[in-house]
């Protein structure tokens, strides 16, 4: 998916650097003034219903949050969503850990990295696209990576997806499509058009039979990692 962005700020070139390319767009998004507005409205609720003190954002910042906001609300019609989660690829093969912000997402793939070394790339580490093809889902890097800034500019297969959770012991189990919905459900991006979240759902549902689907218990000592690895290793029926 090629997007094409009419930007207020320049130093929004530079936050996509890695990602620019000279083909044609498949659609064009355009910021304008009221929705970098709209963005540090969502930024105060959000703060304020979490507990923090809200702060004014740069409005370079905000133009990303609205650049990629717009990015979300026309994906679906072309086969991508937006989803929260951390996603490392080792062997060319993508493993996706979701779960609620401070989980351990980060440190977890983290481990991944250490543990695997050069088979292992951070494809993005906060904010990835999903698409899906007549026979895979495929999972993008964006510049929309996270604090530790962690993603690459490639499209990978999505191998397995993994609910994430603390626990002393580590231990996974497979999760049945009814028991992962409502977690994938919470945590990709849910489109304003009635039409787009319509195709938002049967994305969902797709990802349910394409990708093998877990729940880690995770203690994040480093043999947390292998552990994960092999554990989705088994080939979906």
């Amino acid at each position: 998916m090629r997007v094409g962005v009419r930007a207020l700020y320049p130093q929004s070139r530079e936050f996509c650097r890695e990602y620019l390319c000279r083909e044609e767009p498949d659609f064009i998004v355009e910021i304008r003034p009221e929705q970098l507005e709209r963005e540090q409205e969502e930024s105060r609720a959000s703060a304020l219903q979490e507990g923090r003190t809200p702060w004014e954002a740069p409005l370079r910042y905000l133009e990303e949050l609205a650049i990629y906001r717009q990015i979300a609300e026309q994906a679906p019609e072309r086969g991508v969503l937006l989803f929260h989660g951390s996603a490392v690829a080792v062997d060319g093969q993508t493993y996706l850990f979701t779960a609620k912000s401070g989980t351990g997402k980060s440190t977890h793939t983290r481990l991944w990295r250490q543990r695997f070394g050069d088979r292992a790339l951070m494809v993005n580490d906060d904010k990835p696209l999903l698409r899906f093809t007549e026979t895979e889902v495929l999972v993008c890097g964006t510049p929309w990576n996270g604090k530790h800034h962690l993603s690459a500019p490639v499209q990978l297969p999505l191998k397995a997806l993994c609910v994430l959770t603390r626990d002393t012991t580590n231990h996974i189990e497979p999760l049945e499509a009814r028991e992962a919905f409502p977690t994938l459900y919470q945590q990709c991006y849910h489109p304003q058009s009635p039409g787009a979240m319509a195709r938002t759902l049967a994305l969902l549902g797709q990802l349910t039979e394409r990708a093998g689907l877990y729940r880690l218990g995770c203690n994040m000592d480093p043999e947390a990692a292998e552990f994960s690895y092999n554990g989705m290793q088994e080939e979906r029926a």
